[in-house]
């Protein structure tokens, strides 16, 4: 298969190191700043792998079983994304023995551990760039970068203008996938961590890499060392050029939350979000579309109670979606509990351990669909199929079917509190039949073919 079976019951937690939990001060630094500080674009706090061990417990009490990490690789900054060095754990995140033994815990919990991969850029530590500021026409790696002329000039002011960076920053030179070694070392990287036990890649900025023989080599590489390691690329479109045998597994699906953010918050219409969340099925094949990492916000975006400016509604029914939907969904780490911010680096604030902090609720809230869509195979595992668009009144449901097991969910994607009666006679559930809604334990009856609830404004509802 060539779609890993065990990703369409995956539910991901997205971490960003540096933020969770600081569970070995002895690689702390006295430059760092205190846990909870005002977040900057440039200083720690001390979060490290030990810190994702100690607090595994409160992972699996939230019932997550795959975790994505934000790069872990030795680097100069605190999200990571300027490798020095690929084959070593960033020593303020810990060492190669605190990751196998994270490894090992998820493992243990039947957890998956997904890595962020970062192949189109370096730091500028890394040691070929390292070697060209040094040597420069001399160098042995000028072939490993894209270099317009010599000095490079990598430190001063401004963009990068005698070598190619991303989006033109000096502390970003960009690698040049064409070169034999630079692809050589790639690859060795991709098949040393799966070796290290990993299961998979989420890929940043793939298409910068555009470059199809590349990502071919890439996705033969993976598959050759662990044909169940999961591949997700970091593309922000619908783009299904990017899915496939000689790409990824999945991307990160950015257009849904796109097409919640206009529902709930944006003033769009019910007809247009229900015409973009099923035409992704036109897109992709099934296994992409089931296999897609579905998330309402990452590092790389405002915070999804920010974006919803507050709504906890909002916020509930966008989640109550996410794991109805189809894909993999995954929550960035303290969406659950309420954390705001707007972008980097508030987006990217430490986690409150302060149980007092939480919103209590909305983590009941979370873990509770987490629990449903463990318990009904139709939600991970069934086809999509609209039942009624009323688009005069801001109602959309759907089902989720496998053989005879099958679920309803109706969505009232309004203010307004609404009383919904639905024919439910395709669904093919007899009258007297007793359905129960998922997350509130409420029973409602089928009377003449036809059930009738009743939901708040931005309510929605699971039944089975």
């Amino acid at each position: 298969m060539l779609v890993p079976d065990w990703v369409q019951d995956a539910i991901f937690y997205q971490i960003f190191p540096d933020r969770f939990y600081n569970g070995d001060p002895a690689n702390d630094s006295a430059s760092f700043q205190p846990w909870g500080a005002e977040p900057t674009i440039r200083d720690y706090q001390g979060g490290d792998l030990r810190g994702i061990i100690r607090k595994f417990d409160y992972l699996l009490d939230l019932g997550i079983n795959a975790l994505y990490l934000t790069p872990i690789f030795q680097s100069a900054a605190n999200h990571r994304y300027h490798a020095i060095d690929y084959f070593t754990i960033d020593p303020t995140l810990g060492t190669l023995a605190d990751f196998k033994a994270l490894l090992d815990t998820a493992h243990r919990n039947n957890v998956r551990v997904v890595l962020d991969g970062v192949f189109n850029h370096t730091g500028r530590g890394f040691f070929a760039f390292n070697d060209l500021l040094e040597n420069g026409q001399h160098s042995r790696y000028q072939d490993w970068y894209h270099v317009k002329k010599f000095p490079l000039d990598a430190f001063s002011e401004g963009k990068a203008e005698n070598y190619l960076a991303w989006w033109d920053m000096k502390d970003l030179p960009k690698l040049n996938t064409k070169s034999p070694a630079v692809r050589k070392y790639l690859m060795d990287v991709t098949r040393y961590w799966l070796e290290q036990g990993m299961d998979g890649w989420r890929l940043d900025v793939p298409a910068e890499i555009d470059d199809d023989e590349f990502w071919a080599e890439f996705a033969e590489t993976v598959r050759r060392t662990n044909p169940e390691a999961y591949t997700v690329g970091e593309i922000w479109e619908v783009a299904p050029r990017w899915v496939g045998p000689q790409k990824f597994h999945a991307l990160m699906h950015y257009p849904v939350r796109s097409a919640l953010l206009d529902v709930l918050a944006n003033g769009k219409g019910v007809t247009e979000f229900a015409k973009t969340v099923e035409g992704f099925f036109d897109v992709y094949a099934r296994e992409h579309a089931y296999a897609m990492y579905t998330t309402l916000g990452s590092h790389d975006t405002p915070r999804i109670l920010t974006e919803l400016k507050d709504d906890l509604a909002q916020l509930k029914l966008a989640l109550l979606f996410l794991f109805a939907y189809p894909g993999a969904p995954a929550i960035y780490y303290g969406d659950e509990i309420g954390l705001a911010g707007g972008q980097d680096p508030q987006n990217r604030r430490a986690f409150p351990w302060d149980e007092a902090k939480w919103n209590a609720d909305l983590r009941a809230f979370v873990q509770k669909l987490i629990a449903v869509r463990k318990a009904q195979p139709a939600l991970r595992r069934g086809d999509f199929n609209r039942l009624l668009l009323d688009a005069e009144h801001s109602i959309y449901a759907f089902t989720r079917c496998i053989g005879e097991d099958k679920t309803l969910v109706v969505l009232n994607l309004g203010p307004s509190a609404r009383e919904i009666t639905l024919s439910v006679k395709d669904i093919g559930w007899a009258d007297g039949r007793l359905l129960t809604e998922q997350v509130s334990g409420a029973r409602l009856g089928i009377h003449d073919g036809v059930l009738t609830l009743h939901l708040p404004g931005w309510g929605g509802a699971i039944l089975v």
